[in-house]
């Protein structure tokens, strides 16, 4: 009877303890499919249930399936493959284009050679940004191009017309003749935070329709840090793989809106790709869909951040060409001929502390401020040569667009 008693009792505790657990996992299952209104606390009240995962994910997630999966089948029709041709004419074969040939043969001899015309081809992406067919783009994409031809993934391809390049900012539109094509949904770059989700849609190296998924490494990447000092642009940086084609495709976070427009990559590197953030197209694709020409202010300096501890080195160098004030503020390394520091009296070695009164402490603010300035514009530049300290008058002029 005893050992009866004590197997009852047993089997009782085991029930109970089955129970337990089953109620447990009914009220988790239930816990995460509760609406966001449902699990909000009523008015004036304050909750002590800690903050849902659900409730911080996409709708995709909460649901069923990946939140890229969701972002990609919203954006992906609007992702465009660009082909370009281009024609180039050459009198000789490139490895004879070279002075030393020209000098030893002389250039009638090169004037007489019968021209060669060359077909070069190029690819990249592009996104819809308009249901009549405005597309943007790279302007290294189809920059100079004689022929475009866009194909959209289901399959239709149209003739485009390049309606506006601008190479120092890298972008450009394209369009086709169309009507209801699909498009994209623009996010608000000024927004995005490093950790957020990146995912880069394109056709690198031809592969068309390709998904690659990572985080925004960092913001405010500078186009001289990134390697590319003839471009005037503060990128967004990801470790998404970006690869040849990519070029002109979107950066999306991770609701499918485009925080970016992916352009390139470090060499050299792995998981290192730059994107110009969208607001920045945002800005200037108007103007470049009506075929205007983007206005950019200049003032014709190369110059480098300055702290004391960089000046102090130089200073101590004795091979070095002069000295620098030891302070923080932007550098002059060299003043271009006919610019207007030139004619404004600024020099190399020169160290710019402020533009008209606000304090310039990095060479991506001096480049920020004087883009904002426009053109045309007089700006008052403070600089520190030696021990004199100096305010020089200068009246920007406009940046020429590279070809």
């Amino acid at each position: 009877m005893r050992l009866k008693k004590q197997l009852s009792i047993s089997l009782r505790q085991i029930s109970t303890y089955l129970l337990a657990i089953l109620l447990g996992s009914l009220l988790t299952v239930g816990v995460y499919r509760v609406s966001p209104s449902q699990a909000s606390p009523a008015a004036g009240s304050e909750s002590t249930t800690p903050t849902l995962l659900a409730q911080n994910l996409p709708t995709a997630v909460a649901t069923r399936g990946s939140f890229v999966t969701a972002a990609v089948k919203m954006v992906g029709p609007a992702v465009v493959r660009i082909d370009t041709e281009r024609t180039v004419t050459r009198r000789v074969e490139p490895f004879l284009d070279d002075p030393f040939f020209r000098r030893f043969f002389g250039e009638d001899f090169f004037s007489e050679m019968p021209q060669q015309q060359q077909r070069l081809t190029g690819q990249g992406s592009g996104f819809i940004i308009d249901s009549s067919g405005i597309i943007l783009t790279n302007a290294h994409v189809v920059n100079q191009a004689d022929k475009v031809t866009v194909s959209l993934k289901d399959g239709r391809q149209f003739e485009g017309k390049v309606q506006g390049v601008d190479t120092v900012t890298d972008l450009a539109v394209v369009k086709v003749q169309g009507s209801n094509l699909p498009v994209v949904p623009l996010g608000d770059s000024s927004q995005v935070e490093v950790g957020d989700w990146a995912i880069a849609v394109g056709n690198p190296l031809g592969l068309d329709n390709t998904v690659t998924l990572g985080i925004v490494s960092t913001l405010k990447r500078s186009s001289a840090q990134a390697g590319i000092p003839d471009k005037r642009l503060d990128f967004i940086q990801t470790d998404a793989a970006i690869n040849p084609g990519n070029s002109g495709g979107p950066l999306l976070n991770e609701r499918g809106e485009v925080i970016g427009i992916n352009t390139a990559i470090r060499a050299g590197a792995m998981g290192i790709g730059f994107a110009i953030p969208v607001n920045t197209a945002k800005e200037i694709s108007t103007q470049l869909a009506r075929g205007e020409k983007v206005v950019h202010p200049y003032v014709g300096i190369q110059m480098v951040t300055l702290t004391p501890e960089m000046a102090k080195e130089n200073n101590n160098d004795p091979n070095s060409s002069f000295l620098i004030p030891e302070i923080n503020g932007v550098l002059v390394v060299k003043v271009l001929p006919e610019t207007p520091a030139a004619a404004a009296g600024i020099r190399r070695g020169d160290v710019v502390l402020a533009i008209d009164g606000q304090q310039v402490t990095s060479a991506e603010q001096l480049q920020r401020i004087v883009e904002n300035s426009g053109v045309n514009q007089v700006i008052q530049i403070k600089v520190k040569r030696g021990n004199q300290t100096k305010t020089l008058p200068v009246r920007t002029g406009e940046l020429q667009n590279s070809v």
